[in-house]
């Protein structure tokens, strides 16, 4: 099956700070990956050049055999790390802005979805917890019929008893000629939904591997696996 996501050479600088440094990889459709890496890893800085938020230094990244653009852009559902919306806005002017904004994007789905997370429509952004504005951004996320997404720290403030939802929320939502990366600290939450995954180093891949041949080959979990690649 031919890949939908694409990363080649990939090297972003700042001054002299090295972020991405040369990573290699693909996604092909119908598989949830993890992106997995320590602080400084690169994974933010990855992710934001998928989406077209920043330009690479040198290498490409390719969405349904496209380079990002304008295209790709279309076709691609990103979650930031951060809140991303105005803070004066309600729950319901985040939904009409995606709605218009987005060909893609399923009001009705988008809707339920906050409502299954007791998010009401007159909320504001700004009084909600960090929390709730993480699950809302989600929600929003996952309600476009995209054909990538790219979730960066999806689960960082969602408190455990909301993190079994947020992950049905995740798997239920894309389709199977679609492909979800994410990257995440929480290892031990997310695997079991995984399907690969990828590790960065120093701002390169440093391995690509089916979850379960992973397992099968070191006898550790991906967690246990990560804490003894990764260990200081």
């Amino acid at each position: 099956m031919d890949a939908i996501y694409e990363v080649h050479g990939l090297t972003k600088r700042y001054g002299r700070t090295t972020a991405l440094n040369g990573a290699e990889f693909s996604v092909t459709p119908g598989k949830l990956v993890g992106l997995l890496g320590p602080n400084g890893s690169g994974k933010t800085t990855l992710l934001k050049i998928s989406a077209g938020l920043l330009t690479p230094t040198a290498g490409s990244v390719l969405v349904n055999k496209t380079p990002v653009g304008v295209y790709t852009k279309a076709v691609t559902s990103y979650l930031p790390d951060r809140m991303a919306l105005p803070t004066e806005f309600t729950a319901a002017d985040a939904v009409s802005l995606y709605n218009d904004f987005f060909p893609d994007f399923d009001k009705a789905k988008a809707d339920a979805m906050l409502a299954d997370l007791r998010i009401q429509a007159h909320d504001k952004i700004g009084a909600m917890s960090k929390g709730t504005q993480e699950k809302m951004q989600l929600c929003l996320t996952m309600s476009r019929a995209a054909k990538l997404y790219l979730l960066d720290e999806p689960l960082g403030g969602v408190d455990p008893a909301a993190r079994d939802y947020i992950l049905q929320t995740i798997l239920h939502n894309y389709s199977e000629d679609a492909a979800l990366v994410l990257s995440t600290h929480l290892i031990g939450d997310i695997e079991k939904v995984l399907d690969e995954v990828i590790f960065l180093q120093n701002g390169k891949a440093l391995r690509q591997a089916a979850v379960d041949e992973l397992r099968e080959e070191t006898g550790m979990s991906v967690d246990a696996y990560f804490r003894e690649v990764y260990k200081c």
